[in-house]
């Protein structure tokens, strides 16, 4: 029956009695963490019911910053928690009386030094420093030690778990030969080092220097045997920093257990796994991952135990004995500012037939430069988007394909402010496929050439004049090349850089292409000024400032 008049007060609004206008109630709720230092919380579940109670109390949630505002009647109210919050082995609750004024705003500041303190329940045994907290906490709580990787491969969340600089992660963001970059904020990314790389168990842990890492370790219950037990249906939270939406907190529930994993229905963004999970205590039970070959939105994550991520960090420890930590310096990171909307609306009408981005070639690779415009370009299309519908077939799926960014499509689905220059090792027929294919030609038959890639893309330097250019994201794609065997994959390089990296300025502007078949002498290529002029002018309006 409670039940139902909360539901009821949830979806009325309270009347307003005598023509009075009505007042506005702003409600915060904070506790305060072991520095001193506030902290909202969020999703805290507050009863506001009318002094003397004439019906059954209104219930409000706070929100992400730990606020909630609402409208009243004048009168006297009373403001409690519906149930306490837990924080740092500490439950507290709130009873708050308030006067709302008619037409006027009032505020209510719940905090620690007006709560009532209780015993919170007792954490598990051998459970975690982090225990004792509940869990809509937990981003406040550990959100500077959350951080982004970045690899030519993959995109993942990872988290500090010692002072050192170490950061576990997903075990498909770290292989043992690529570069790994951490990004703590939208201005400082720096280089990491990969100490143990485990795709097979999806968990990974890297190094960067301890002086840029900004928040405290995370503490793991290791050794495993303290690790907390689950029951199937439990619940459990993430936290994760997709991509678009920054650091984040995920809730969902256990649906089954595996050796290695622990299986849930939680669902996290782009580039949301390698986070940490939570029991329903806030004790950490893992580290978040999603399947080798499957799509992070419509996969449900799975938890790596706890277990599996203490070895690897005992591991980490002893390789990172007696050896200096990566260098602290500063990355390219992606403009602040996005590409100005108008002007990719502008450049459709003044190019209706989306003319081909340019393309340069080498022995071994063809090289196109994409631009913001002309991906947006590419992608009109008339039976969707209203675009051009005059280009030729064959140039409709040129475009398709290189304006088709495979794994990495969640980076550019909102078309970032930065030059692309794509790298597609180039196809030829084989002698014996041609005889074969001549030989069909004498019966009648008409093949096409039978092409194959003709060597593999490793990495790609870029020059300005005579001084190197770091790009944002050396990004790779990775294509099966045969069906007979999963390891045999062709690379093309999509490498994204600044956009004001390559202008007039340069002078000359040099790329050197490694491939698999000579790894260490470059195919190299200058790039032709009128397709460095082409790029200079395409991003025009976002150094002019146009909207």
């Amino acid at each position: 029956m409670r039940l139902a008049w909360v539901m009821a007060a949830l979806l009325a609004v309270p009347p307003i009695g005598s023509g009075q206008a009505p007042g506005v109630l702003h409600i915060t709720v904070t506790v305060m963490d072991a520095s001193g230092t506030p902290t909202a919380v969020p999703r805290h579940a507050l009863l506001v019911s009318d002094n003397p109670a004439t019906r059954e109390p209104r219930r409000m949630l706070t929100g992400a910053d730990g606020t909630v505002a609402l409208r009243l009647p004048p009168g006297s109210y009373t403001v409690e928690s519906d149930r306490p919050v837990t924080f740092l082995g500490k439950a507290y609750q709130w009873t708050q009386m308030v006067d709302v004024v008619a037409g006027q705003a009032v505020s209510v500041v719940l905090s620690s030094d007006n709560a009532e303190v209780l015993a919170a329940p007792a954490p598990p045994a051998g459970a975690a420093a982090v225990s004792g907290t509940d869990p809509s906490l937990l981003l406040g709580t550990w959100q500077q030690s959350l951080v982004a990787v970045w690899s030519p491969t993959a995109r993942a969340t990872g988290f500090v778990v010692d002072a050192q600089g170490l950061i576990a992660t997903h075990g498909r963001a770290a292989g043992p030969a690529v570069p790994v970059a951490v990004q703590w904020s939208r201005e400082v990314k720096v280089p990491a080092r990969v100490l143990v790389a485990d795709p097979a168990r999806n968990v990974a842990i890297i190094q960067v220097d301890p002086t840029v890492v900004g928040g405290p370790p995370l503490p793991l219950p290791c050794p495993p045997a303290t690790a907390p037990s689950l029951d199937e249906g439990q619940e459990i939270v993430a936290l994760a920093s997709p991509l678009r939406t920054g650091p984040d907190l995920a809730r969902g529930t256990v649906t089954g257990f595996e050796p290695r994993a622990i299986e849930t229905d939680l669902r996290l963004g782009f580039g949301g796994a390698g986070g940490p999970a939570f029991d329903e205590a806030g004790t950490p039970i893992g580290l978040t991952s999603v399947p080798g070959d499957g799509d992070v939105m419509r996969s449900d994550a799975a938890v790596v135990r706890v277990g599996i991520l203490c070895e690897a960090l005992s591991a980490a420890r002893a390789k990172m004995a007696g050896s200096a930590p990566p260098g602290a310096e500063r990355l390219p990171v992606e403009p602040v500012t996005p590409f100005p909307a108008g002007a990719l609306e502008a450049s459709v009408k003044a190019d209706a037939g989306a003319s081909a981005p340019p393309v340069a070639s080498s022995s071994d690779f063809d090289i196109a430069f994409l631009t913001p415009p002309m991906v947006h370009r590419a992608r009109q299309r008339p039976d969707r988007t209203g675009g051009a519908g005059g280009r030729a077939p064959e140039a409709e799926a040129r475009l398709g394909r290189l304006t088709d960014f495979g794994a990495w499509s969640g980076y550019f689905e909102d078309l970032p402010s930065v030059l692309v220059v794509r790298v597609t090792p180039k196809l030829v027929e084989g002698f014996w496929k041609r005889i074969a294919r001549e030989a069909a030609r004498t019966q009648g038959a008409v093949l096409p050439a039978f092409k194959d890639f003709k060597t593999d893309f490793l990495r790609m330097r870029a020059a300005c004049g005579g001084a190197e250019v770091t790009p944002i994201h050396p990004f790779l794609l990775e294509h099966r090349a045969s069906e007979r065997s999963e390891e045999d994959v062709v690379r093309e390089g999509v490498y994204v850089f600044a956009p004001g990296a390559f202008g007039p300025h340069c002078g000359s502007v040099t790329l050197s292409l490694y491939s698999g078949r000579a790894p260490e002498k470059p195919d190299t290529l200058v790039v032709d000024p009128k397709v460095i002029d082409r790029i200079w002018r395409d991003f025009a309006p976002g150094r002019t400032g146009a909207r």
